[in-house]
């Protein structure tokens, strides 16, 4: 029951980036109101084609990649 990710949600995650210094994954879910697991694969699906990154402050984060 592995659903495909799609390049529209992708596209969501990254906007969403665009307008935060950083986010937790669950946040982005409740932000686009998709589900969290899907968020999470599109997440590392980005993180793998170097879009985005995680930040580690005592609790993990992402954010762009490049993004001050």
């Amino acid at each position: 029951m592995s659903e495909e990710v799609s390049e529209e949600l992708k596209q969501k995650v990254l906007q969403y980036l665009e307008s935060v210094t950083k986010a937790k994954n669950r946040e982005v879910a409740r932000a686009l109101g998709e589900d969290k697991g899907l968020v999470d694969k599109a997440i590392s699906d980005l993180a793998k084609d170097d879009k985005i990154e995680y930040v580690y402050l005592g609790a993990s984060f992402i954010k762009l990649k490049g993004k001050p």
